[in-house]
């Protein structure tokens, strides 16, 4: 039995070598990737101009809607060309525009358009008037017809004719009380004013 310590130790050296096989293996950590190295240098040439950065474009800033409606300076300017705006006469019994009519409408009437088309929400009332003499319902038609024909006359000129409105006050609102063809002559007109806000 002089071989049996061997085959012992044979027997546990195969033990150990199928226990090895069988253990777990245990994950092993990798490598550590090797250190960056230093990327060369760039050769030194003659200092260039840099290219211009692309800049984003300015975001355009909202502006705030146009006001309708003109500023206080601005109606005040209109108020000024409506006073230097004469009244248009008319003869007795017409509300055809007479030359020293259309003269009197013509007078800022090309300002006062350039100004209006800015503000479509400012309006103008055209006012018609006549004499005493005749109904009242016959004035009214007449003062209508007149304050019509200077809205015409303004709508060729330019001036929008939504921002125009026309009133007949008939033989209501005289400028002149007295009871011959002079006074008669001053109240027979058109008469050019703001609308009420």
């Amino acid at each position: 039995m002089k071989n049996a310590p061997r085959l012992v130790l044979v027997a546990l050296a195969a033990i150990a070598v199928i226990g090895a096989g069988c253990a777990k293996k245990v994950a092993v950590a990798p490598p550590a990737p090797p250190a960056a190295a230093p990327a060369p240098a760039a050769p030194r040439s003659t200092p260039t101009a840099t290219p211009a950065r692309s800049t984003p474009a300015p975001t355009p800033v909202a502006s705030a809607p146009r006001s309708r409606m003109p500023d206080a300076a601005t109606r005040a300017r209109i108020d000024q060309l409506l006073a230097r705006i004469s009244d248009a006469y008319f003869d007795y019994d017409k509300h055809s525009l007479r030359p020293d009519a259309v003269q009197a409408l013509q007078s800022d009437s090309t300002e006062l358009r350039d100004i209006l088309k800015n503000y479509p929400d400012y309006k103008l009332t055209i006012e018609g008037h006549c004499d005493e003499r005749g109904s009242q319902q016959y004035n009214l038609a007449l003062g209508d017809a007149r304050a019509a024909a200077a809205k015409d006359y303004l709508v060729q000129v330019g001036i929008p004719s939504a921002q125009l409105s026309v009133i007949s006050y008939g033989k209501e609102r005289p400028v002149c009380d007295e009871h011959d063809e002079a006074c008669w002559q001053k109240n027979r007109r058109v008469h050019i004013v703001a609308a009420a806000r």
